[in-house]
């Protein structure tokens, strides 16, 4: 059975659902479901799709973008 993407439009055999926020997702690959899903920083505006850092509801990928954004308090964790 195929499922149709819902970023690419593909149909595919391997297509796979993920539940977030209550909503059902179908992907064919991790690409489209980091596109749809993955929060963006708030300073670069790239994909987090890492660990991140978060302050207040912001989202950032680092703490360097956290802290150009006027966000002292957060460091990355390692």
């Amino acid at each position: 059975m195929t499922a149709t993407c819902e970023v690419c439009g593909n149909e595919y055999d391997k297509a796979f659902e993920v539940m977030a926020a209550g909503g059902r997702h179908v992907f064919d690959c991790f690409e489209c479901a980091i596109q749809a899903l993955a929060p963006h920083c708030e300073r670069c505006g790239c994909h987090v799709i890492g660990h991140g850092v978060e302050a207040g509801g912001r989202f950032f990928c680092c703490a360097h973008c956290a802290h150009s954004a006027g966000v002292q308090a957060l460091q990355d964790r390692v």
